[in-house]
């Protein structure tokens, strides 16, 4: 390997007994010091590590005016130390310092550079992120990110893919999200958008005769934020002609082997499937974590004629948490039932079991008639806890979804070493807006099953799309669909989610011409780059696996945007301010 650092024979994390009696150099940052009167230690770190500096008085000029974050340089002996520390590659040599430099002061550091989770709040280590980055744990994450990109790459090329990179400066258009836009100074008063995805533009690759294509794509998306979710982020893109569904499968499960391989050396990994509709029936969520079983139960027949009339008629939907009647309080089942509050449910409710009784304000509802078919469809035993919520359908499997995830949560269910996939298919091909509207639940580029034609007019939500997400412990790993190459269906496509024929020349002119000119039959799929990193690195804060994040907020408090502009830029673009108070 080349050696790009003069005067530096080895890194910080390198150096073992075998190299004991060698004349080394070292450069890196003080993570330490420890002075002992006649002897001075200094712990000197680089990216790869730490490695220890024992300085007597013969360089005490030098090692008296270093502080934690100086830049230094050390040339010295390696000898073993006599007191080890096997926690560290390097704990069984130090350093006896011949010579020492200063190559840069630093002020003191306004957080500690540790890799405590509790010594730095979070907004702070954001503020000052050039420093966090410094820490073991970030470095190690910025490079299993590499790594990630680095088998993403390798494994394509192998399968002659061709990496195409996409405008960043695009047209505005309908995708589920609000788009980020930028004004355009030639021709003021229209805008260009940053692209939530490179949707149409892979696809117009595939009328071009492409083939294979992937990108690292950068996308951006201006919506509300949560730990797994950034408004600037990257995806896997992916898009192929000429293959059918089956094959396709097998090469994102290929990609996913090779990723777990280089990542974390598994190679073991199983990827079953489940239509949608089975998966909310069985878990109340289209991204189910399977680390855990506890699968919702249907009640329904038993509740069918009971007395109580928000229990008759509904769909009653249960879990049961075993071993749990003692693991929640009262307070925290009332927890339980706001998170089904806040998922439409009217309530939960639950009973405990102990000595062959159960017990609670819900226990009433079980009639004497139902009791027998109430314990053999649970089959609970005593200590369990049985949760249930009476509704529509879907509300019913939504809120109990998110009562399970609950419910696993408390329980510590979820095993961070397990990686459960599933591929989800089969979604709806359309759903409605909270204001009644039609909307494509994917996007409007994805092709429906054609034996579901029937219903498109009268009966839309019957309609399945051939649409399919990717799923692991719980998070959406990817979407992807078959995608419309017939010009007819996507006419019929938009015109049932209401775009008129202006609508769709103003918004999709330009595709829908495309599809004219002999379209291949093609499909694709796309990934959440720091989603994979976000399992990969055991944690579940996305904003750990981005170099530089935003908070909640949308803002960065590094470099303090967004920001306003002065008002000649303003007017350079003919843009003039109607501010919000």
């Amino acid at each position: 390997m080349m050696n790009l650092c003069k005067n530096r024979t080895h890194n910080n994390g390198e150096l073992t007994l075998s190299d004991v009696g060698k004349i080394v150099e070292l450069k890196g940052w003080c993570a330490k010091k420890r002075n002992l009167g006649s002897l001075v230690f200094i712990d000197i770190r680089d990216k790869y590590g730490i490695t220890q500096l024992r300085c007597d008085e013969a360089v005490a000029d030098v090692t008296s005016l270093i502080k934690t974050e100086y830049v230094i340089y050390a040339k010295g002996e390696v000898v073993e130390r006599e007191s080890k520390n096997k926690n560290i590659p390097t704990g069984e040599i130090e350093i006896d310092v011949k010579e020492i430099k200063i190559i840069n002061a630093s002020e003191q550091p306004p957080i500690y550079i540790t890799d405590d989770p509790d010594a730095v709040s979070e907004n702070v280590r954001l503020k000052y992120r050039y420093l966090d980055l410094r820490r073991k744990s970030m470095q190690d994450i910025l490079k299993l990110r590499h790594n990630v990109t680095k088998s993403v790459r390798s494994y394509f090329d192998e399968l002659d893919f061709t990496e195409v990179e996409t405008p960043i400066l695009g047209k505005s258009t309908p995708e589920g999200a609000r788009d980020y836009l930028v004004p355009s100074r030639i021709h003021n008063g229209t805008f260009y958008a940053l692209p939530q995805s490179p949707q149409i533009f892979k696809q117009l690759l595939m009328v071009s005769g492409l083939e294979r294509y992937y990108q690292i794509a950068r996308c951006f998306r201006d919506e509300d934020l949560r730990a797994d979710r950034q408004p600037e982020f990257t995806q896997i893109d992916v898009e192929v002609s000429f293959l059918d569904l089956e094959t396709l499968f097998g090469v994102f499960e290929g990609l996913f082997k090779r990723i777990w391989k280089d990542a974390k050396g598994i190679d073991n990994l199983e990827f079953p499937r489940m239509p949608w509709r089975e998966v909310m029936d069985k878990y109340g969520s289209d991204k189910p974590d399977l680390r855990y079983d506890m699968q919702l139960i249907d009640l329904s027949h038993i509740f069918k004629e009971s007395s109580f009339e928000f229990l008759n008629n509904k769909c009653v939907k249960a879990i049961v948490a075993k071993n749990a009647a003692n693991s929640f309080t009262r307070k925290e089942v009332d927890k339980l039932a706001d998170v089904a509050k806040l998922f439409k449910a009217k309530g939960l409710c639950w009973v405990k079991v102990n000595n062959d009784t159960l017990e609670g304000p819900s226990a009433k509802l079980i009639e004497e008639s139902q009791k027998v078919a109430f314990k053999e469809t649970l089959n609970y035993e005593n200590g369990d806890l049985v949760l249930f919520v009476a509704d529509e359908w879907l509300t019913s499997v939504t809120a109990m979804g998110q009562v399970r995830i609950a419910v696993a949560k408390k329980l510590e269910l979820a095993d961070p070493n397990v990686f459960k996939f599933l591929w989800v298919t089969e979604f709806p091909m359309y759903e409605y807006t909270d204001d009644g509207r039609l909307q494509a639940m994917h996007h409007p580029f994805t092709a429906y099953i054609e034996e579901d034609e029937k219903y498109i007019e009268n009966e839309p939500l019957k309609v399945r799309s051939n649409a399919y997400d990717l799923v692991l412990n719980g998070y959406e790993l990817g979407s992807g669909s078959v995608r419309i190459y017939n010009q007819e269906m996507q006419k019929k496509v938009f015109e049932r989610i209401g775009l008129s024929e202006d609508d769709i020349s103003n918004k999709f002119g330009f595709f829908v011409e495309a599809l004219k000119y002999g379209t291949p039959p093609h499909m694709g799929m796309a990934f959440g780059l720091e989603r994979i990193c976000m399992i990969l690195s055991g944690t579940n804060n996305i904003r750990d696996v981005v170099a530089f994040p935003k908070i909640q907020s949308a803002a960065d408090l590094m470099n303090e945007c967004p920001s306003r502009v002065d008002e000649d830029a303003l007017n350079l673009l003919g843009i003039k301010l109607n501010i919000k108070e």
